[in-house]
């Protein structure tokens, strides 16, 4: 499940260095401050308000939350990309990853019960239908990008992508991301994604399924 809050200049966005921006790929070390970035980042995101609705809660379930996915969907599956100075994150999964097996998700319930609390039921339904309207066939997959509000409107949320997209494009392969509002979706839209679809569950915010085709490959 996707969520990003990168596209909107934050009115107190500091400026960041050509060496704070230059990326990387995430480590274990890295996973508590990226945590914090991240559950920062979707704070005020309307799916993850939902799920979340407790205002005094959210943050730290949100940190726990991002703790859990960091390490068993980005470092144990797939790809965990940051910045030098720890500004943003996205994690991605290659094609045959993205769904997480039930044994890591058993493994990882309580962790998982803490971040939702009561509203554990509904966010288990909403998450099992997100994973059944999933795309099929042979694709990346963007779990989560974000960029900490004080460095967004600086495209680093795009940058943080770059790298996946372009080994899409190289290896002619799909990618896969979930939008969470319309600004979201029109920042996925620069970068190539199509919107395929919408989801809901009862009164919960729209999720924007959306998907790119990798770019054809120049021929000489």
């Amino acid at each position: 499940m996707t969520h990003i809050s990168v596209a909107a200049p934050a009115a107190s966005a500091l400026s960041l260095s050509t060496g704070e921006r230059k990326l990387r790929r995430a480590t274990a070390a890295d996973v508590g401050p990226l945590a914090e970035v991240l559950a920062d980042a979707v704070y005020e995101d309307p799916v993850y308000g939902w799920l979340i609705p407790s205002n005094r809660r959210r943050l730290a379930s949100l940190r726990r939350f991002f703790e859990i996915q960091l390490q068993i969907v980005g470092l144990a599956r797939g790809s965990v990309y940051t910045t030098a100075g720890l500004a943003g994150a996205a994690i991605s999964t290659p094609p045959g990853s993205w769904r997480l097996p039930a044994s890591a998700a058993l493994r990882n319930g309580a962790g998982f019960a803490h971040v939702f609390g009561v509203h554990m039921p509904r966010a288990l339904a909403y998450l099992l239908r997100v994973e059944r309207r999933h795309v099929q066939g042979p694709h990346h997959y963007i779990a989560t990008v974000g960029v900490a509000p004080s460095s967004q409107g600086q495209g680093l949320g795009s940058e943080l992508l770059r790298p996946t997209l372009d080994l899409c494009d190289t290896k002619q392969r799909s990618v896969y991301i979930e939008a969470s509002s319309a600004r979201n979706a029109a920042l996925y839209e620069r970068l190539g994604f199509s919107v395929t679809g919408e989801m809901r569950l009862r009164v919960s915010p729209p999720l924007r399924l959306m998907l790119r085709l990798p770019l054809p490959q120049e021929t000489t």
